[in-house]
């Protein structure tokens, strides 16, 4: 074989030893694997740069507190809405910068979703149509669910920070966060375990309110775990419709007369349209004879579903009913420390007072 035939021929065997070397380092340096809710085995990029929260809506606040804001490219409108009005688009403004177009109710537009070339993409693992189209589009879909842990926020809420470890890496503490979680939930418990079950609140959820419709949380849905988890009743137990599907009319309002009200932020009442019976003749109600009507607080994301707030949420709902056994915590303080703590966030005083405000 002539000199220059052998010198052509080892390059290319040294070019191609190179790429399969390069091939199995990319491999294994910038790709693993994770499994998500629906038990899929889904591939990621080591570093993800660009994400995507497709109908997962509580998840885009949780993800963008726990990765880089300007990480997160796409997130559904109802994510958004809840961004602009409440903290998350305060302290982390760069996710206003995200695209919503690519999504239209439970639908969205493939083209648009891989135009923002996306790392990942979090889909609400329900929608099992959405998630095959993406599947099939070879795009990166982690399926997470808001169900599986049968309306338990706090499960819900450790599965989730879990999931974005698995996705985002060890940048994400999920232990530190999962301790912070089961310290106020034990603080709670220890201070209520003793109240008779006569002696709880019976409290009402409005998880949507207007003239034509009030929705409650049965034993179905989030309103029956924060009743546990805080010691009180939930009045609408009886009711087994699940989710939003829980209709009721103010003759059963009547019925039940609960001792307080909370209103979720799913509705645009408040509790003044309560007091002053604006769409419902409500002087009858306990709850409103005493003032104790209360909306829910709209922190990173709207505090009835599991959220990156719901431990604060749980000790905010726990004083709010039973003050006199938490008159030494101090909500203020308890925000300032929980966000600098958890997620590197420094909140101001005045910021901290009114998010999670006990009346």
């Amino acid at each position: 074989m002539p000199k220059s035939s052998r010198f052509t021929l080892c390059f290319l065997l040294s070019a191609t030893c190179a790429t399969v070397i390069g091939l199995f380092s990319t491999s294994s340096l910038w790709a693993r694997t994770v499994v998500d809710h629906l038990n899929r085995t889904v591939e990621v990029p080591d570093k993800i740069e660009r994400i995507v929260v497709a109908d997962i809506y509580p998840l885009a606040s949780l993800a963008a507190v726990l990765s880089r804001s300007e990480a997160i490219v796409g997130m559904h409108p109802v994510s958004m809405s809840a961004a602009k009005n409440g903290l998350l688009g305060k302290i982390r403004p760069q996710v206003l910068k995200a695209d919503t177009s690519f999504m239209k109710g439970s639908e969205a537009n493939i083209e648009s979703l891989m135009a923002l070339a996306p790392d990942v993409i979090f889909v609400n693992a329900s929608n099992k149509t959405l998630v095959s189209r993406l599947e099939a589009s070879g795009l990166n879909a982690v399926a997470v669910s808001a169900t599986r842990e049968n309306y338990n926020v706090f499960a819900t809420f450790e599965s989730w920070v879990q999931m974005l470890r698995d996705v985002l890496g060890d940048s994400v503490n999920a232990a530190r966060i999962s301790s912070y979680a089961q310290r106020i939930s034990a603080l709670v418990n220890e201070r209520t375990k003793e109240i008779k079950t006569q002696d709880k609140k019976r409290v009402l959820f409005l998880v949507q309110y207007d003239a034509r419709r009030i929705v409650t949380s049965g034993s179905r849905f989030f309103g029956q775990f924060w009743c546990d988890a805080a010691a009180a009743v939930n009045a609408a137990e009886s009711i087994t419709a699940e989710n939003a599907n829980a209709v009721i009319n103010i003759e059963q309002v009547y019925a039940w007369n609960p001792d307080v009200v909370f209103l979720t932020n799913f509705t645009r009442a408040a509790a003044e349209d309560l007091l002053k019976n604006r769409m419902h003749d409500w002087s009858s109600v306990k709850a409103v004879q005493e003032k104790a009507v209360y909306k829910m607080p709209l922190g990173l994301y709207r505090s009835y579903t599991p959220s990156a707030d719901s431990p604060l949420t749980l000790l905010w709902m726990a004083k709010t009913l039973y003050p006199d056994r938490f008159n030494d915590i101090d909500m203020t303080k308890e925000t300032l420390a929980y966000y600098k703590e958890l997620f590197g966030l420094e909140l101001d005083q005045e910021t901290a007072r009114r998010l999670f405000a006990v009346h």
